[in-house]
């Protein structure tokens, strides 16, 4: 079954690499270097590169007992920051609250519980974390002209140092709205990239689009604005002809420059995610 699998991933998707994009002339490009295959239903969410490099995935089956027993039944796309694990958990359609844990480098896991505000929705799609350490970024399902902000859990000293509430501090405000983001990693203070499952072709031209969010300014603890663009379509290759791709998580590893996408292939496909690397250039 392993080897099955396995013959699955490398057929899923023919491997384009050297492949330039940009949203226009002079724009920073991503040059596609490569193709990799996690199982789905262990790193089908997310996923996050490691001070050495390695990655850490999460899927549904990464999901800790305890935490499910607790209705945490869903994690998001994860982040790293100082060695520190965080993890994006959401409840049923009804929950009144999402959670945050927190997993420090020496193992200890810490749980961040933050209660709806009026209007914010149930879901608990990623984070990531500013470079600085001090700012947690995550955002919802649907249609959305907003990112949540709260304080880094851990890493910023006004959280609780062994879990608790969770508040939030402010909103990054969208100049356009974007639809089913499904991950979020900062590229550097100012700049995020964001990858997203709409398929409409409504609020950008690109189906699944890899999206640019430009900061006016880092993060400070105040409210802030975020300049919206479409890059590209993330690749949806496949033998596999029936059935929807779902775009996941994205990382940036900042040390290798290297910039990753996970997509979902359709059909029975589906059990081997692709994740797609990058490199940035310039034109």
């Amino acid at each position: 079954m392993k080897r099955h699998l396995t013959t699955l991933a490398c057929l899923s998707g023919a491997l384009t690499l050297g492949v330039s994009t940009a949203s226009a002339a002079g724009d920073p490009h991503w040059t596609e270097t490569g193709t990799a295959y996690t199982d789905t239903l262990g790193g089908g969410q997310g996923l996050a590169s490691r001070a050495d490099g390695s990655l850490l995935y999460r899927g549904l089956a990464s999901i800790p007992l305890g935490l499910r027993i607790k209705g945490w039944n869903h994690v998001g796309d994860p982040d790293i920051a100082r060695g520190h694990v965080f993890d994006a958990y959401q409840g049923a359609d009804t929950a009144t609250s999402k959670m945050f844990a927190v997993t420090t480098p020496a193992g200890k896991r810490y749980e961040y519980v933050h209660r709806l505000n009026p209007g914010e929705k149930v879901n608990n799609s990623f984070a990531t974390v500013s470079p600085d350490g001090q700012w947690l970024v995550s955002g919802e399902w649907g249609d959305q002209n907003r990112l949540q902000v709260f304080p880094a859990p851990l890493l910023n000293p006004a959280t609780p140092p062994t879990g608790g509430a969770l508040n939030e501090a402010w909103q990054i405000t969208l100049d356009k709205p974007v639809r089913d983001i499904q991950g979020c990693d900062f590229v550097n203070d100012t700049r995020l990239m964001c990858a997203s499952n709409d398929a409409t072709g409504t609020r950008f031209p690109e189906i699944r689009p890899l999206l640019q969010v430009d900061l006016e300014r880092k993060l400070d603890g105040q409210p802030i604005t975020g300049s919206v663009k479409s890059l590209f379509a993330l690749p949806q290759r496949s033998i596999c002809k029936t059935g929807t791709f779902e775009t996941e998580g994205v990382d940036y590893d900042a040390q290798r420059g290297t910039l990753r996408a996970e997509m979902i292939p359709p059909g029975v496909c589906a059990v081997a995610t692709a994740v797609y690397s990058y490199r940035q250039g310039t034109d």
